[in-house]
C-alpha cells in the first residue's frame, strides 16, 4: 500500500511539475500580448533593459503599435510622477543614521570617492547616508562608456504625445524599502566589486545586451540569476516577491482598460516570472514577433 501511495504521489508531483514548467516561456520575444476570454481588447507586456547605449536601442513598429492600442502605460514605477524626486529624497537614506564610511574600509571609501569624483563627476559627500544600491545608477553610466538611453523614459514620452496616463506597478517607497531588506554591507560590497572588476562587469553587461537584442528572455533570466552584481542571494527579494505582488495589480489594471506594461526583461522568464504567473491565472500570453 505504501508503495502505491508513494507511486501515486510521485505521479502527481511529475504532473504538476510538468504543468508548471509548461507555463514558462520558451520563445524569444520581448513583446507579449495578454488576453483572456471575456476581455474585449488585449493588453501588452514588454521587457525593458533599464540602460542601453543608443547604438543598441530599438523601438520596433510592433511596440509602437501596441502602445497605440493601449489605454495607459504601466511601468515598474510611475516615472511621470512630479513628486517622484521629493519621495526619493525622503526614502533614499539608510535607516538609523548609518553612513557609508561604517560599511567599508577607509581605503575602500577613498577608492570609491576618487572613482565617483573622476568618472561620475561627483564625490560621495551628498551620498554619505544613501542606501549603497543608489550608487549603482551613476556607476553603470561609467561602466557603459556611453550616454545611455532609457526605454522607460522613451515610453513616458510616447505616452505624453498620445495624452496617455503613465502609472506604476509599485510605489517608489516600496522599491526603496527593498534596499532596507538587503544588508547595507552586502550592497556596499557589490559596489566595490563593480569598481574593481570593471572589465568583467562590462563583459557581463555586453553579454546581457547581446541576449536582449536576440530577445532571449530565458538567457537574460539565467544571466541575471548568476550575476555577481545585484541578485546573487537576493533573487527572492528583488525579483520573485515583486513578480508575485505585481500579478493582482496587473489583473486589476487590465480589467479597467487595455494596458501596456513595461518591466525589466529579467522579470519575464522563469517559473516565477511574470509570464508564467499570468498564465497560471488563466491569461493567454503569446509573443508578438
Amino acid at each position: 500500500m505504501k508503495i502505491r501511495v508513494l507511486g501515486f504521489l510521485g505521479l502527481m508531483f511529475c504532473f504538476f511539475g510538468e504543468a508548471g514548467f509548461a507555463q514558462v516561456p520558451s520563445e524569444n520575444a520581448l513583446l507579449w500580448e495578454i488576453s483572456k476570454p471575456g476581455q474585449a481588447k488585449p493588453s501588452y507586456l514588454f521587457g525593458t533593459i533599464h540602460l542601453i547605449c543608443p547604438a543598441d536601442f530599438v523601438l520596433s513598429d510592433s511596440l509602437k503599435s501596441a502602445v497605440t492600442k493601449s489605454g495607459q502605460i504601466a511601468l515598474e514605477m510611475d516615472m511621470d510622477d512630479p513628486g517622484m524626486m521629493m519621495t526619493m529624497m525622503k526614502s533614499i537614506n539608510m535607516k538609523d543614521g548609518v553612513e557609508l564610511k561604517s560599511l567599508i574600509t577607509e581605503s575602500e571609501y577613498n577608492q570609491l570617492n576618487r572613482f565617483y569624483t573622476d568618472s561620475v563627476g561627483m564625490g560621495l559627500a551628498m551620498l554619505e547616508k544613501a542606501k549603497p544600491f543608489v550608487l549603482m545608477g551613476p556607476l553603470f553610466h561609467a561602466v557603459l562608456a556611453c550616454q545611455p538611453q532609457s526605454y522607460e523614459m522613451t515610453l513616458v514620452e510616447l505616452a505624453k504625445k498620445q495624452n496617455m496616463e503613465v502609472v506604476g506597478l509599485e510605489a517608489l517607497e516600496e522599491q526603496m524599502a527593498i534596499f532596507d531588506s538587503i544588508p547595507y554591507k552586502e550592497q556596499a560590497k557589490i559596489i566595490i566589486s563593480l569598481i574593481n572588476d570593471r572589465p568583467k562587469a562590462r563583459k557581463e553587461f555586453e553579454e546581457m545586451v547581446a541576449l536582449y537584442k536576440r530577445q532571449n528572455i530565458s538567457g537574460l533570466y539565467d544571466l541575471t540569476m548568476k550575476s555577481e552584481y545585484g541578485l546573487e542571494g537576493n533573487a527572492e527579494i528583488m525579483l520573485f516577491d515583486r513578480n508575485k505582488k505585481w500579478i493582482p495589480r496587473i489583473q486589476k489594471m487590465i480589467g479597467e482598460k487595455p494596458t501596456f506594461f513595461a518591466v525589466g526583461a529579467a522579470h519575464l522568464g522563469g517559473e516565477k516570472g511574470v509570464i508564467a504567473l499570468l498564465r497560471e491565472q488563466g491569461f493567454k500570453v503569446r509573443p508578438v514577433l
